[in-house]
């Protein structure tokens, strides 16, 4: 029945369960409006024949007033009870489903997407990229982080059933989990320029072994990177393990992040990144807010719009300053440090008398580990 109704709706192949979910909300909605038109229009039919014109002398109002059937009141009220009943489901249903889309599970991979006009770019946590295809294992949940690095574009693939927009200057997010390995059109649907029918791309579910194969084919993304980090003025080879984590350490140096900032959770002049990302944030005015890839980037280019408490704002803002490809590394590094553990102290101890020494907040990175690594 499911293909039969998706068939006659001309919708597109259900590419994720989710995609089914939406489906079935969607058959409800046109099987039950098109039942309603269907009473509708059968009592009007009924109407008309049971009290059409039988002579030619024309009956009086009052007349066909009597002869006509009077609806009681109980009718009435169930049938408007019974409509607010069928509404009220259809929104419970809808915001169900809206809440599961906007939950990604903790496990997700986490793939950076930068749209500009016109193309896309997808970011690996491996630091591979690919441009207008996006590679996914099979049978995981995958969560895209998008922006934009020019004007808004919206990311849709009709299959998964899920568009998003992406943003200048700040971070958008949606997740998905493709069941079976296939190719399935990705468009753009925000009107972005004299080409935005032609800012198409793909989305290439594989299964989790070709996938893994697939991402080490990839070319690296390529970032400035600051003296110490990679070879050259760009990062552009993973022979060393360098992932999109440490593309980030690379631009945190190069645009002086860890002057105010820590990776090990010491204290400074800024918030320290260790165990920062999804955590409740403090702020100024009282109230809080979850540290997800949005507040992230929204800190990095307005970062006076949410002060955190116990921090002076001197922080300078980063709009136009930090193209796309930075911002995703900067946020993948912090992201990587959620579960930082700050390894036991093997400093001897000073000898009684010998005097005190503070030394400088340092900001080593930790050993990185990717997202889908379950290592301790």
């Amino acid at each position: 029945m499911n293909e039969l109704l998706r068939r006659l709706l001309f919708l597109p192949p259900q590419g994720t369960s989710l995609a089914r979910e939406v489906d079935y909300l969607h058959y409800s909605v046109v099987l039950s409006t098109m039942a309603g038109s269907a009473v509708v229009a059968a009592t009007a039919m009924w109407f008309a024949v049971r009290y059409r014109r039988r002579s030619p002398t024309t009956a009086g109002e009052s007349e066909v007033a009597e002869a006509a059937p009077r609806l009681s009141y109980g009718f009435e009220l169930a049938a408007i009870l019974g409509l607010l009943a069928l509404f009220v489901g259809w929104w419970v249903v809808g915001f169900r489903q809206f809440v599961k889309l906007e939950t990604p599970p903790l496990d997700a991979l986490t793939i950076q997407v930068v749209a500009k006009q016109w193309m896309w770019t997808f970011a690996y946590p491996s630091g591979a990229a690919s441009n207008a295809v996006l590679y996914v294992p099979a049978s995981r949940a995958v969560k895209l982080v998008l922006t934009s690095r020019d004007v808004i574009h919206s990311f849709y693939v009709p299959a998964f059933r899920i568009k998003q927009d992406a943003v200048p200057g700040q971070s958008t997010s949606i997740w998905f989990e493709a069941e079976q390995p296939g190719t399935y059109p990705v468009y753009c649907a925000e009107y972005c320029g004299t080409d935005h029918s032609t800012m198409r791309a793909q989305v290439v579910v594989l299964p989790s072994e070709d996938f893994a194969r697939r991402l080490e084919r990839l070319p690296p993304l390529d970032i400035p990177a600051a003296d110490g980090f990679g070879s050259g003025p760009l990062v552009r080879s993973r022979s060393d393990g360098t992932s999109l984590a440490r593309l980030g350490e690379g631009v945190a140096a190069r645009h002086g992040c860890l002057r105010c900032h820590t990776l090990d959770g010491t204290p400074h002049v800024g918030p320290t990144w260790a165990r920062l990302y999804q955590s409740d944030v403090a702020l100024e005015d009282g109230t809080s807010v979850r540290a997800d890839e949005s507040y992230l980037t929204e800190s990095m280019m307005d970062p006076r719009v949410k002060v955190r408490r116990g921090f002076a704002a001197v922080m300078p803002t980063y709009q136009g300053v930090l193209d796309a490809a930075e911002v995703g590394a900067l946020v993948e590094l912090i992201r990587s440090l959620r579960d930082f553990r700050e390894a036991p102290s093997t400093t001897p101890l000073a000898p009684a008398g010998a005097p005190s020494v503070i030394p400088l907040p340092r900001s080593p990175l930790p050993q990185l580990r990717s997202p889908g690594d379950s290592s301790p």
